[in-house]
């Protein structure tokens, strides 16, 4: 099953504050926050045990960004990921529960 979702990066989100100063990025981690939280979301369940195989960044995220968030998920429950900014690739992987 192919999923997708969007996530706006508010201008003034948190975690950009000093992430570099002058040029404002979103830290991986919370990239990867972001699309772990929108796949359990989309299943209908709690955020559980996730392991991240891999996780490739391809383009900085901004602040003020809309990021589109597609996944393919496997009947396990393991899902592959691509991320896009623009219609620009910033983030692909894949997860496993």
């Amino acid at each position: 099953m192919s999923t997708e979702t969007e996530h706006l990066f508010p201008a003034d989100h948190p975690t950009a504050a000093g992430h570099f100063p002058g040029k404002p990025v979103i830290p991986g981690a919370t990239l990867l926050d972001v699309i772990i939280t929108a796949i359990a979301a989309a299943d209908g369940e709690i955020i559980g045990p996730f392991r991240i195989r891999s996780a490739k960044f391809l383009h900085p995220v901004q602040p003020g960004d809309r990021m589109v968030i597609r996944w393919q998920a496997s009947p396990t429950g393991d899902a592959r990921f691509t991320c896009m900014v623009d219609d620009r690739p910033v983030l692909n992987g894949s997860l496993a529960r």
